[in-house]
């Protein structure tokens, strides 16, 4: 891997992931204006939590054409100068800035058009390797407590650029979902749960060191867990075979989600992993990929039982997902299962 760090004109990080040297002298010549000013966060004392307040992302860049996209290398208003592999950089629009965390944009290709199921294994590793430098990095910052790395894709699902890309928070807070699970999880309890899984009839697809299942409650329509076989609380404790190993199959279970209504399926990838300063002992890193499509033509709106009482009713048998995944395989060709 080759890492480059530069500097967008407003003063931004740009960091380039490469797999071999690239030029990356090209400097960001854009006149942009000053930084928002600092995110401010608020405790609901009902709930115990906390709310980011980031007013300046109404202003934000929502679906321009493919010819103004801004994470196109080499245009006048582009937030990457120069052709990449991979590239990271500070958000303009950021959720959380300033003393309360910190948000990045990972671009996963130069190509527009592309996708993750795309990737070749090398370009899906360069993009793991990526993610442990950042969640390293992040980690190490003053103030941040969680980095959070995920994938947000379709316009069913809220984007509002579809490049390529995915995004990681640096939280100066450990989030609810995650709260909640490491304070109900007990050494050796996830382990379990996994090993269940892997015997069970919902496992999707498998190699030596990942297995991908639909869980037995599964939330959403289409749902699929990848974990890795060795307990690991984050990213940088993967070993690098581990690592190497995670792309191979996760590209696989994309194509076999796009594979079942034969188009491109919106979904949201969620890294789950261990708290910098808690928890550390029970954690057990992995990701969650689920789906808000539940038909050709319908999807799964979090309406009321769901958005206001976190109450979930699942419209598809968790078996019958992972069937209809695996077959999805078949179909196109290509078996995920080793």
């Amino acid at each position: 891997m080759n890492r480059h760090l530069t500097h967008l004109a407003d003063g931004r990080e740009l960091i380039y992931f490469d797999l071999h040297e690239r030029d990356h002298s090209a400097k960001d010549l854009r006149d942009l204006p000053p930084r928002p000013d600092p995110s401010e966060l608020r405790h609901d004392p009902v709930l115990d939590e906390w709310v980011a307040v980031a007013g300046h992302r109404q202003t934000r860049t929502h679906l321009p054409p493919p010819e103004e996209c801004p994470l196109c290398p080499g245009r006048p208003w582009s937030e990457i100068p120069s052709a990449y592999d991979v590239a990271v950089f500070e958000n303009r629009f950021p959720s959380f800035s300033g003393p309360i965390g910190r948000c990045e944009v990972v671009c996963f290709t130069d190509d527009h058009d592309a996708s993750f199921a795309g990737l070749s294994d090398e370009r899906a590793g360069l993009v793991m390797d990526a993610w442990v430098d950042r969640t390293r990095e992040l980690s190490a910052l003053d103030g941040v407590e969680q980095v959070f790395c995920f994938e947000n894709r379709g316009a069913e699902i809220g984007i509002t650029l579809p490049h390529p890309h995915g995004q990681i928070y640096a939280y100066p807070y450990v989030t609810p979902r995650t709260q909640r699970m490491l304070t109900v999880a007990r050494p050796g309890s996830l382990a379990a749960v996994v090993a269940e899984e892997r015997a069970g009839e919902r496992v999707v697809a498998a190699n030596d060191h990942w297995t991908a299942f639909v869980p037995r409650a599964a939330r959403y329509p289409f749902e699929v867990h990848l974990y890795p076989h060795r307990q690991a609380p984050d990213l940088p404790s993967l070993t690098p075979e581990e690592r190497a190993a995670f792309g191979p199959l996760y590209t696989g279970v994309l194509r076999a989600l796009d594979g079942l209504f034969g188009v491109r399926m919106p979904y949201v990838a969620a890294w789950h992993q261990a708290p910098v300063r808690w928890g550390r002992e029970v954690a057990y890193v992995h990701m969650e990929l689920f789906s808000i499509r539940r038909a050709p033509e319908k999807l799964k709106y979090l309406a009321g039982s769901e958005s206001g009482m976190g109450a979930f009713v699942n419209d598809v048998r968790p078996e019958e997902a992972a069937s209809m995944l695996r077959a999805a395989s078949g179909k196109m060709g290509r078996q995920i299962t080793d």
